[in-house]
Formats: C-alpha cells, sequence, structure tokens
C-alpha cells in the first residue's frame, strides 16, 4: 500500500472530502487546503510528495504554487480546470503543471492521472540518482547494498591502477560493466580499454591475437602484427572468460603479469608495455585448478584484488533503478518516449528469479520497450516466464511434505495459497499469476479459506 503524501487544493469543501477520502481509501495521506494561504501552510509542517491544485482559489490562483513546488526535483502538480478552460490548462503546463484534470472529472481518470504523474516523478528521480551514482561507480547502476559494496571497492581499487583484478559473478552479472568502470575511474580513463573475450579466439591464432607477430612467423603472417596486449598499452586490458584460456597461454600470460613483458610469436626480443589487467569469469576457478584446468599458480597471481558481484535475485532492490536506467538508454537508442513502469509490472519484475541476471532484465525491458504503444509499460508486454514468476529457486512455489494418512487436498490449496501470498508480498494478482488463477477464482478460494481479509 501506497503512503505517498497529496496535497488537495479546493475551496469547494465537497470536491475536497470527496478527493481526499478517494486518495485515502488508496493508501495515500493527504493534506487539505481551502486556499494558497492554508496550502502554504501546509507545505510547510510537511512537504507533499504531490500536489493537486484547483486553478481558481480564494486569494488567488493555484498556479502560484507552481513555482513554488514544480521544478525536476520538485514537487509534481495536477491542476484542476473548469469545463472548457483549455487555455488555463495549457499555461498552466507552460508555467511546470505536470498534467491537469477537467472538471467534472471521474475517480478512475484521477486514478489514472495519479498513477502516470507518481510513476514519471519516480522515474526521473532514479534517473537522478543514477546519475550521481554514476559519476561515484563509473556507471554502475546498484542501489542495494550488496552493489553499494561492489562500487566501494571498485572506487578504491581503480586508484590501484597496477594491481590486477579479477572478477568472479555469475553470466549476466555485468562483469564487463565494472571492468569498464574500473577503467575510467583510474589514472588511465585516457588509455585505451581493450575488451578480450578469450573463448571467441580460436586456438591456433590466440596467442597471435593477444601477443602479435612478427612478419613471416608463420604461413599467413605477411605482415608484422601488434597483439592486443600492445594495443592497450597506457590503459587496460579486460580479458573475460579468463578460464578459456589454453593451457601454453596460460604459461604465457603468468609471466606478462609477472614482469609486464612479453614476446611476440616468432620474436627473438621481449618487449615490455605499461597495462592494467582485468580478468573476469563465470566459473569457479578453484574447482578448475583442483581439476588441472587452470594454472594454480596463475589463479593466485589474478586475484590480487578479487570482487565478486551477486546474482540480480540478491539484490533485488536495484531491479527499478536498473529499469529505469534500460528505459532511459532505449528510449535514446530507438527513439521513443517510454516513462516508466506500472506498480504491478513493477512488482512482477522484482518477484521474478532473473536466471540470466542484469542481461535478461536488459533484454526485457528492450522488448517491453519496443512493443509498447505508450508511455507506460505493463505486464503484458513482459515475456510469459516473467509473468509467470519462473520456474525454480526462488520464483516457485514451496512443496508440502506429505503425512502418514496421504494428501489432504483442501490443506494443501490452503497452503498453496498462503505460499503464493506470501512470496507476493500479499498482492492477490501476482499471487493469482504464480498460481495460474485468473482473479475471480483466486478471489473465491480466499473466501473459501476464510483469507479474503488477511
Amino acid at each position: 500500500m501506497s503512503r505517498e503524501r497529496i496535497l488537495v487544493v479546493d475551496d469547494d469543501h465537497l470536491i475536497r472530502d470527496i478527493l481526499s477520502e478517494r486518495l485515502e481509501k488508496k493508501g495515500f495521506r493527504v493534506l487539505r487546503a481551502a486556499s494558497l494561504s492554508e496550502a502554504r501552510t501546509a507545505i510547510s509542517r510537511a512537504t507533499p510528495d504531490l500536489a493537486i491544485l484547483d486553478v481558481k482559489l480564494p486569494d488567488g490562483e493555484g498556479t502560484e504554487l507552481l513555482p513554488e513546488l514544480s521544478g525536476e526535483e520538485g514537487v509534481p502538480c495536477v491542476m484542476m480546470t473548469a469545463h472548457g478552460t483549455v487555455t488555463s490548462a495549457v499555461e498552466a503546463l507552460r508555467q511546470g503543471a505536470e498534467d491537469f484534470l477537467e472538471k467534472p472529472f471521474s475517480m478512475d481518470r484521477l486514478d489514472t492521472t495519479l498513477a502516470h504523474v507518481l510513476e514519471r516523478t519516480r522515474l526521473r528521480r532514479q534517473l537522478k540518482a543514477l546519475r550521481d551514482a554514476g559519476s561515484q561507480g563509473g556507471g554502475i547502476v546498484g542501489v542495494s547494498p550488496e552493489m553499494e559494496g561492489v562500487m566501494g571497492l571498485v572506487r578504491r581499487m581503480a586508484s590501484a591502477d597496477q594491481a590486477t583484478v579479477l572478477l568472479l559473478g555469475e553470466t549476466g552479472t555485468g562483469k564487463g560493466m565494472v571492468a569498464r568502470a574500473l577503467h575510467e575511474l583510474s589514472p588511465r580513463a585516457q588509455g585505451p580499454f581493450v575488451n578480450v573475450t578469450c573463448s571467441a579466439l580460436t586456438e591456433s591464432l590466440m596467442e597471435s591475437e593477444l601477443f602479435g607477430h612478427e612478419k613471416g612467423a608463420f604461413t599467413d603472417a605477411r605482415t608484422t602484427k601488434r597483439g592486443l596486449v600492445e594495443v592497450a598499452h597506457g590503459g587496460t586490458l579486460f580479458l573475460d572468460e579468463i578460464a578459456e584460456l589454453t593451457p601454453a597461454l596460460q604459461s604465457k600470460l603468468l609471466r606478462f603479469l609477472e614482469d609486464h613483458t612479453f614476446r611476440r610469436v616468432g620474436a627473438t626480443e621481449d618487449r615490455t608495455v605499461d597495462v592494467r589487467v582485468v580478468a573476469a569469469t563465470n566459473r569457479n576457478l578453484q574447482a578448475e585448478v583442483e581439476t588441472g584446468r587452470f594454472r594454480e599458480d596463475l589463479y593466485y597471481r589474478l586475484r590480487v584484488l578479487p570482487i565478486t558481484l551477486p546474482p540480480l535475485r540478491q539484490r533485488r532492490g536495484d531491479v527499478a533503478a536498473l529499469v529505469a536506467a534500460f528505459i532511459a538508454a532505449f528510449n535514446k537508442e530507438l527513439g521513443r518516449a517510454v516513462e516508466g513502469v506500472d506498480p504491478e509490472t513493477q512488482q512482477v519484475l522484482e518477484a521474478y528469479s532473473w536466471p540470466g541476471n542484469v542481461r535478461e532484465l536488459r533484454n526485457v525491458v528492450e522488448r517491453a520497450v519496443l512493443l509498447s504503444d505508450g508511455p507506460i509499460l505493463t505486464t503484458d508486454l513482459l515475456p510469459p516466464e516473467v509473468r509467470r514468476g519462473g520456474s525454480g529457486g526462488e520464483g516457485s512455489l514451496t512443496t508440502v511434505e506429505l503425512g502418514p494418512s496421504g494428501i489432504d487436498l483442501e490443506e494443501l490449496e490452503r497452503h498453496l495459497l498462503e505460499e503464493a501470498l506470501r512470496q507476493a508480498h500479499g498482492n492477490r494478482t501476482q499471487a493469482g499469476r504464480l498460481l495460474g488463477l485468473s482473479r475471480h477464482q483466486i478471489r473465491n478460494r480466499l473466501h473459501k479459506y476464510g483469507m479474503a481479509d488477511s
């Protein structure tokens, strides 16, 4: 239930009381005022999250409050105008109002307008927080304690720009973003950032790609070629999927990490470069060492400064910020004007277990932005597995142990209802989605078990 504070300013006590009652039933806290002076007094006592202002008031016009309230980081305002006064509405929007309601309006129109305005405001604030965090975290998106810890490590390690960093974590957790942040926050920011996906290099050409070769070193070596290690001179070399390197190349990389010297294929002299190495893997390198697939000495040399990125299911508090960031990025990339997601869709996104982590969330948001016809993303734009809550992990319902007398179907059904409501944080629509039930079906079952008021 929302606990946002809304200021209602109207000299007609009937309209003021009807609006206030409606908003309080929706879970909002309401401040009431009949004039500009009363509104200013209410604002001085408690800053509202949104203001609904009548244009005509006994001591002036509601638009006089707009400069005091509205703005990028201020209080969004919705104006109420009399029927047919389009000019007043346009002028209010020009002065900074978010939207307007033309009297008489329906309660459904009120609900929709406020939902859209509040969602746009949340998105703007999230984007501001992301811009502020980006200047400190190299563009890493995260407001959860888990990601605050990661960003703290990144900021500290960025200054140690000679030390090797090993990034650990599941596929899609953002290791590439962290690697780039380490580069951009370091004294090497003006140098090159060279991203090498080790699994994309063929075994026969891997050494030549990394360390280069001399003319005539092998059949197709018609010219001398600098390797990616040399290209990264003065900057950062990011070796993604480091566990895919062959044993021979692991040996050569270890030597390079020890003294920053290497030898091109076919060369007789060593070369030296100034490069910071950041490596990443989604594998358990300790296990790879124990099975003999990865050199133990290279493993310990790489993990001088390890950073483990948590999976998205362990930092659900970042979902809203990530969604806002992706919407902003895709609006720019695709020429769209999506403003945010509705509350139900936000709940669905936060309840899903995200086995593909941040990369999967990014793809889901891109799909939704592409399919959307309006400014707000809704649940019907999400893939079926996200709407259902996924399978397995934290998005699935728990099992029930059977007693010696067998299955009590009513007890089982009640248990599943309770578990679905728990996972959906009391949201009946989401609980029904987890169980595959319609709103009508879940409402009937809640009444059946005396859970309708729970």
